[in-house]
């Protein structure tokens, strides 16, 4: 008697993972609401699941102002499809404040924030109080270099000339006391602190 032939697996029964068996803090979000997250990503934060379903991003913001500006440049960054990132200063339930770098991708091409899925890593960099601030397009620009994008690069994505993108960097490698590209993505990455 000839053996049953194996069962060919249909595509659409592939292994598929429900967000709360991924091992990192993800969160799923329409509109800047928080639809569903796992558990790691509640406890990133010293919150419970609970509490951050179906709330807004902006409350685990240090200020509002901040959730505006990363929603202007996520806006004009995240096209459908592909993944960008950044770097920035979250709150933590307790009000404190932390870095991490957020992952994001995005399945609308009209609008990125319809529904996307982001990843979220804390790091280890300390926060200073006597930190230089920065404009929002500052901070803009130094995300993008950070990225190893050139000073071209930057201006088409901004919008801007290639001159005014050297001249943003040059004032923002002035007021963190570096001397080139190089020293600004490392103070910018190893805790704001000047390397060499």
């Amino acid at each position: 008697m000839p053996e049953a032939p194996a069962s060919i697996p249909d595509p659409d029964q592939s292994h598929r993972f429900p967000l709360a068996d991924m091992p990192v803090p993800m969160v799923y979000a329409r509109h800047r609401i928080i639809r569903d997250c796992n558990v790691e990503f509640a406890t990133l934060f010293g919150l419970r699941r609970e509490e951050i379903l179906d709330t807004s991003f902006a409350r685990l913001y240090p200020k509002i102002a901040d959730f505006v500006r990363i929603g202007h440049l996520w806006r004009s960054h995240l096209p459908a499809g592909q993944v960008f990132y950044d770097e920035r200063i979250m709150t933590r339930g307790d009000g404190g404040r932390f870095w991490c770098r957020v992952n994001g991708r995005s399945h609308h091409l009209a609008d990125p924030f319809a529904e996307a899925l982001y990843c979220f890593q804390a790091i280890n960099r300390p926060i200073k109080s006597s930190d230089p601030t920065f404009t929002d397009r500052q901070h803009q620009i130094i995300t993008l270099v950070a990225q190893g994008k050139s000073n071209a690069m930057i201006a088409d994505e901004l919008g801007l000339s290639k001159r005014t993108i050297e001249s943003h960097r040059a004032r923002l490698m002035q007021a963190v006391g570096v001397r080139n590209a190089a020293e600004l993505v490392a103070w910018f990455t190893a805790g704001h602190k000047r390397q060499g």
